[in-house]
């Protein structure tokens, strides 16, 4: 993944999906209020990767939460960052835990979060979850609001 500083080369231009995370270009912009603690969610419904034994594609539901510092992700280089996964084979906590750790470097947050709630393979689904210490004091962070996996129960 290649970090950008600040502007952004990806809005208003065709961009072609990057084939692996390596390819990525996360960008950020700078934080319109960076003297507030406030959260800034991102939802991806429909997060894929590529079990790395078997290359079948496994499917999760992500919630990445953070207080920004100075920056903002671009949300449209965050979008081509997670399409990038589609073709990368790996274990859902190195997924998860990767794209925390990329987005913290990129960003220096006063607080990050992701829950990874992957859909059942071989009958267990996992979920993964890190982030990188206590929210601040007066923050509001809602539940991430994904109930655990029930299958049909």
């Amino acid at each position: 993944m290649v970090h950008s500083t600040d502007g952004s080369s990806l809005l208003g231009q065709h961009v072609s999906m990057p084939h692996s995370p390596e390819e990525a270009k996360l960008e950020r912009v700078p934080n319109p209020h960076p003297d507030t603690n406030y959260v800034a969610r991102f939802t991806v419904p429909e997060f894929t990767s590529l079990c790395p034994v078997t290359g079948q594609p496994d499917f999760a539901h992500l919630v990445i939460d953070y207080v920004p510092g100075d920056h903002l992700v671009e949300s449209k280089s965050l979008k081509l960052y997670l399409s990038s996964f589609r073709n990368h084979g790996a274990f859902h906590e190195d997924c998860t835990i990767r794209i925390a750790k990329d987005l913290a470097a990129l960003l220096a947050p006063r607080w990050l979060r992701i829950g990874g709630y992957w859909y059942p393979r071989g009958g267990i689904p996992i979920d993964v979850f890190w982030q990188t210490g206590e929210l601040p004091a007066g923050t509001w962070a809602p539940e991430q609001g994904v109930p655990p996996y029930r299958g049909r129960g």
